[in-house]
């Protein structure tokens, strides 16, 4: 087979240690993305003697792309692969600024001047971002790097809602203010939430593990046996999760466990509750809440937070984590199978992983601040 020749540059020549080095480089379980592209597009140009156009098509990249790794490598060998040392300090961007992203993320686009759009790019919400943001211009991978870490996906439709509510500083301000508080030993701070709709979908086939090269691989088609809600309660100075997981989220259910906490927590002089508007957590005809609290001593202090801003309660962190580990790949048989699931996950939890998360967040400028 006729050998193409690479027009415009010479030809990359891997000698015997380079071959090694850039294929531990592709093939490394712990090499950084970045670096396994790089070694990827060299491995492509000069052990499988393809295009520029080639190689860039089956990587995902720009053909300009290839062609700078091509130079690099040519001019500084496998060294040439890592990034290029940078002038300064890299620029950093505070939650503040993190937390404004997201929000964008959550809104409407026609709310920014993007007349009949109803999905966000990565290019229009980029834009938009650079406009509305304060502080350093954020570039477009940074931005998809802070909504990725929250597993949002702007150009899908299945995401949160950002809070139209006219005191929404102020209120996340109210609770971060909590979490950044040194609260007496006899007080007890704790988030509570519901996670309803858990599926007990069983898999027709069983999950494919991953392989060297090759991704794991989860059935498509499953059963379903029904669904199961979690409440359940996080100690924000432990990170110890106190749950029950049942057929529903009644307001007799959620009255059961909350008797569950004061249980638990009754050597405390006060137990601070932060959780959501559900209509469940508001009093009803009846004043429940009220006369739950005269029942316990008044001790309880209940903390909302705004409408559609589940990320200021740290529960949230919990069952994402929850979702990951158990319940996104998960096959069950039965309710029966998925509670037990869950369940023995919160108590491996407790008993060997629990912590406290770091909540870096410490609220937004108020306008004394920025008058400042």
């Amino acid at each position: 087979m006729k050998k193409r020749q690479v027009i415009g540059m010479e030809r990359i020549h891997l000698t015997t240690k380079q071959r090694k080095s850039v294929k531990k480089m592709m093939l490394g379980q712990k090499t950084e993305y970045r670096l396994k592209l790089r070694a990827t597009i060299i491995w492509g140009l000069a052990m499988e003697n393809k295009s520029q156009a080639e190689v860039a098509n089956e990587t995902g990249v720009s053909t300009k792309t290839v062609r700078k790794w091509q130079r690099r490598f040519i001019d500084h060998g496998i060294c040439g692969l890592e990034d290029a040392p940078r002038s300064g300090a890299p620029v950093t961007f505070d939650a503040v600024e993190r937390c404004e992203v997201i929000a964008i993320a959550c809104d409407k686009p026609e709310h920014y001047g993007l007349s009949g759009q109803t999905f966000w790019t990565y290019d229009t919400l980029t834009e938009v971002v650079h406009a509305q943001v304060k502080g350093p211009i954020m570039s477009r991978t940074t931005i998809w790097r802070t909504l990725d870490e929250h597993e949002l996906k702007p150009h899908r439709h299945a995401m949160w809602l950002h809070s139209k509510d006219p005191l929404f500083k102020e209120k996340v301000n109210d609770i971060v203010g909590l979490y950044h508080t040194e609260l007496p030993d006899d007080v007890i701070l704790c988030c509570v939430d519901e996670k309803s709709g858990m599926q007990a979908n069983e898999k027709i086939y069983e999950t494919q593990l991953p392989q060297v090269r090759k991704a794991g691989r989860v059935e498509f088609e499953y059963i379903r046996h029904g669904t199961q809600t979690l409440i359940s309660s996080f100690d924000v100075k432990t990170g110890h999760v106190l749950a029950t997981c049942g057929d529903g989220r009644k307001a007799e259910d959620l009255l059961a466990f909350m008797e569950r906490v004061a249980q638990t927590y009754r050597e405390y002089r006060k137990i601070i509750i932060i959780w959501d508007n559900l209509n469940i957590h508001h009093e009803g005809p009846t004043e429940h809440w009220a006369a739950f609290n005269a029942k316990h001593g008044n001790k309880f202090e209940f903390h909302f937070t705004p409408v559609h801003a589940s990320w200021v309660n740290q529960i949230e962190i919990f069952y994402s984590i929850l979702t990951k580990r158990i319940l996104r790949n998960g096959s069950f048989n039965s309710k029966d199978e998925l509670k037990s699931k869950v369940m023995a996950f919160i108590y491996r939890w407790n008993q060997i992983e629990a912590h406290p998360f770091r909540w870096t967040f410490r609220g937004y400028p108020t306008q004394d601040q920025e008058a400042t």
